[in-house]
């Protein structure tokens, strides 16, 4: 395991907390923390990093925001329900002298943390830290699944634009590129230019506006069971519920809406990249936003621990089968005995997440939406 510590602050927010005021059981007293910037999180499922660079949404704000460690003072208040899930916690990223530097080292660890096999949790920072998470699967040259909760599609273009508003535009188009899939979750379209959601339509990515993921949350599920990389803007919950984001509209998620996709993403066997970010801890005056993201990463470790019960498709005695007959096709779906979970079979053989409602929609002898955008893809 490569020496990372250079790279990470020397006092981690663990070293300034009085333990004895902390119960056995609440996070403060059960996680890892890296002392003296080094920890062997070999033994980890899950493993905390903190980056607070900001300079990607305001390039002449050379400030390092606090976000990483007001979000660990509230999470490592709560309660550890999971005693046989191992989190470490890496501490922050050092701010680099530029923009780049800072990139550059976090870049470093998050490659180091997925080559060990670990899932990541990167508490931010502004949102374009997403293609440090990408960057790393790309260096791999490895096909990834991107999926952003956010209320705005950040496709702006222009010198003057911050990377924070114009990072998918080099995510979705450079070369080489290796998103074979992208997902927007919680988009509001009085936000969004029509030709933008048009011409990303015929790229076959899904977009997912904010009526339709509150009308039915539970259809979220599948969609990010087969993700990869998350990154989440914390200006998709409603102004009322987050007074820490400037950017906030006075439509959104509510809090436990959040909550809740942030469990469906936690039971994803292929998600191991989550980044949380527009988390401005000078505006959180009575430290509702830090805890609401504190709350978010208890509902992952929630999620994790369903992951870690399913099991595999291939072990298809564990799997009820179902053959429907939708138009022309012959659809089987499987429904996992142990957690409920749906896949729907294409007609190359491959299996895709699906939910009860796609079920119920063929056997009205309609072809599932889901099961279309996926032959589209493959076309």
């Amino acid at each position: 395991m490569q020496d990372i510590s250079e790279f990470l602050s020397p006092k981690h927010y663990k070293d300034l907390l009085e333990l004895y005021k902390y119960d056995n059981f609440q996070f403060a007293q059960t996680i890892d923390a890296a002392q003296s910037g080094y920890l062997d999180f070999s033994e980890a499922d899950i493993v905390l990093l903190g980056c607070g660079e900001m300079r990607g949404e305001d390039f002449n704000n050379s400030v390092y925001s606090d976000a990483p460690n007001a979000i660990r003072k509230a999470f490592y208040e709560l309660y550890n329900w999971f005693p046989n899930i191992v989190i470490a916690d890496l501490g922050n990223i050092i701010q680099g002298s530029t923009f780049a530097d800072t990139r550059a080292a976090l870049k470093v660890v998050l490659s180091e943390i997925k080559n060990a096999g670990k899932i990541v949790l990167l508490l931010g920072g502004s949102q374009d830290l997403t293609m440090q998470q990408y960057e790393v699967y790309k260096n791999n040259q490895e096909l990834v699944e991107v999926s952003v909760i956010d209320s705005l599609i950040d496709l702006e273009e222009g010198e003057d634009v911050n990377p924070s508003r114009s990072f998918l535009m080099e995510l979705l188009t450079a070369e080489p590129n290796f998103v074979k899939h992208y997902n927007h979750i919680g988009f509001q379209s009085y936000f969004t230019h029509p030709s933008m959601l048009e011409a990303l339509d015929k790229l076959r990515f899904d977009f997912h506006r904010l009526g339709k993921v509150r009308g039915d949350l539970e259809d979220m599920e599948p969609v990010l069971r087969s993700t990869n990389i998350l990154s989440v803007d914390m200006s998709v919950v409603r102004g009322c519920d987050a007074p820490f984001n400037h950017q906030s509209s006075p439509n959104g998620l509510f809090g436990d809406e959040l909550c809740q996709l942030m469990r469906y993403a936690g039971m994803s066997k292929d998600l191991n990249s989550i980044g949380i970010y527009g988390y401005y801890p000078e505006l959180d005056v009575h430290e509702n936003g830090a805890k609401l993201i504190a709350q978010m990463l208890w509902y992952f470790i929630d999620g994790y621990r369903v992951r870690q019960s399913e099991v595999s498709l291939a072990q298809k005695d564990q799997f009820f089968s179902y053959h429907v007959p939708f138009t022309q096709y012959e659809a089987q779906f499987i429904q996992s005995k142990v957690t409920n979970r749906w896949w729907l079979q294409l007609p190359d053989g491959a299996y895709i997440p699906c939910s009860e409602k796609d079920y119920d929609t063929s056997t009205k002898n309609e072809v599932p939406e889901r099961w279309l955008r996926a032959q589209e893809r493959l076309s």
